[in-house]
């Protein structure tokens, strides 16, 4: 690795981290303003919705502090902040994320995992027909992503 890679990849990881600071923030406000509007009602949500809400939300809580601390990590330690950008310059790796549906299909779970949580606290039938869709998403990325590692 030169030397001027060192500071730029740095600045990668601490905007990454910015980045998980930020998408914590917004989850929360994304609660606050659905709660508010009434949602999570428990007459309402199903044990299913409740259960998927819930691991949504906390889940994604808990990934992004993991994110966090690991990417704190990696600018305290210079060998494993090395060995992680040797990492991401894989070129099988970007091939695999790519033929699995790269970035168009990350925001598409991503879109789908919001609606699936926002609907979830408010109308059964929609929350339903988007968790179907999560999971089928989920399913097809992983199944793209295992056919083209054995494949290549």
């Amino acid at each position: 690795m030169k030397p001027s890679e060192a500071p730029a990849y740095t600045k990668t990881i601490r905007l990454r981290i910015w980045g998980c600071w930020t998408a914590i923030v917004l989850m929360t406000a994304y609660m606050i303003v659905l709660v508010e509007l009434g949602g999570g009602d428990s007459r309402m949500m199903t044990r299913t919705a409740d259960f998927v809400t819930d691991l949504l939300y906390f889940g994604g809580i808990i990934f992004l502090g993991v994110r966090i601390h690991a990417n704190k990590k990696l600018l305290k330690n210079r060998l494993l902040l090395r060995e992680q950008q040797e990492a991401e310059r894989d070129e099988r790796t970007h091939f695999l994320h790519d033929k699995s549906g790269g970035f168009p299909m990350d925001a598409l779970l991503l879109v789908t995992a919001i609606v699936v949580f926002g609907t979830g606290l408010f109308n059964m039938a929609a929350f339903y027909t988007s968790f179907g869709l999560l999971c089928a998403a989920i399913v097809l990325k992983a199944g793209s992503y295992l056919y083209y590692d054995r494949k290549y």
